[in-house]
């Protein structure tokens, strides 16, 4: 376990376990959804991981890429698709490692889960303002590859927490949990205890607020898509940055263009880099 320290904000990460963020606090009031890390089982648990070399899902595990279609490991149970990539169930390695920051490496070679080679680099910075966050991922196989980045931080849902953010558009899921077909939206101004929502939100201006009576926590990207994930009966809410759609290796196999899903197209040896920051404060 490492932990990062800086002001009044503390983090533990959980580089063997997925390079999963076991938790993040203000002084000792909780950010994201939080424990412990030597409690801590699961990346699924953690307060945030990051999504690497996809995020969401890949529908019904089944990669479809340049004519060949590559059965992919359905790794959430018995859920039927592949999700959220394979670097949250894959040991992290420290590079290197202060009282603030701490820079893991992930080196990933062709298996069922995964039929391209990668690395990539998760760099955690923690400032009196809040925890940054960058990956890098360099694709290291021999051919063109899908590549696609971002981070499932959990924040904490407080009664009445009311989350904000402006998009363009909306992808909504059908019951597969794959998306169906986008639509014109705003984003989201809402409460979130009553809040049911599982969309991809696209034109996302970089920037959501959760607020609370405790509280004011603001999530910063370059990334343009937002994945929003909370029901009544949930403690938490996902906010997810992340660089494409959902399933979007699928919808770009029938056509879809790849810059209006985000996907990412890495020639051999080259890279991608995503960016975001959860910023935390006292409610005034």
């Amino acid at each position: 376990m490492l932990e990062l320290r800086a002001g009044r904000l503390r983090c533990e990460v959980m580089p063997e376990l997925g390079g999963c963020i076991a938790g993040l606090w203000l002084d000792e009031e909780p950010v994201l959804r939080s424990m412990p890390a030597a409690q801590l089982a699961s990346a699924r648990d953690a307060g945030a991981y990051p999504l690497v070399p996809f995020s969401n899902r890949i529908g019904h595990a089944s990669l479809v890429w340049q004519g060949t279609q590559h059965p992919l490991v359905r790794n959430d149970g018995d859920a039927p698709h592949a999700i959220h990539g394979v670097g949250w169930q894959r040991p992290w390695t420290v590079l290197e490692a202060d009282a603030a920051s701490a820079m893991l490496s992930c080196e990933h070679r062709p298996d069922a889960s995964w039929p391209f080679a990668f690395d990539c680099s998760h760099t955690l910075r923690l400032a009196p303002t809040g925890l940054e966050l960058t990956l890098a991922l360099t694709n290291q196989s021999d051919r063109p590859a899908p590549a696609s980045l971002g981070w499932h931080p959990w924040l904490v849902k407080r009664a009445g927490s009311r989350i904000a953010f402006e998009a363009a558009g909306r992808w909504q899921p059908g019951p597969d949990k794959l998306p169906t077909v986008r639509q014109a939206a705003t984003g989201l101004d809402a409460d979130c205890g009553a809040l049911d929502v599982d969309d991809c939100y696209d034109g996302w201006n970089g920037i959501a607020r959760l607020r609370d009576a405790r509280l004011q926590v603001t999530v910063r990207s370059g990334l343009e898509r937002l994945v929003v994930f909370t029901t009544p009966a949930r403690d938490a809410i996902a906010v997810e940055p992340v660089s494409h759609v959902a399933n979007a290796v699928h919808l770009y196999a029938q056509g879809a263009p790849a810059q209006d899903l985000g996907l990412r197209v890495l020639q051999p040896g080259e890279t991608m880099v995503a960016q975001m920051a959860i910023e935390a404060e006292r409610a005034p």
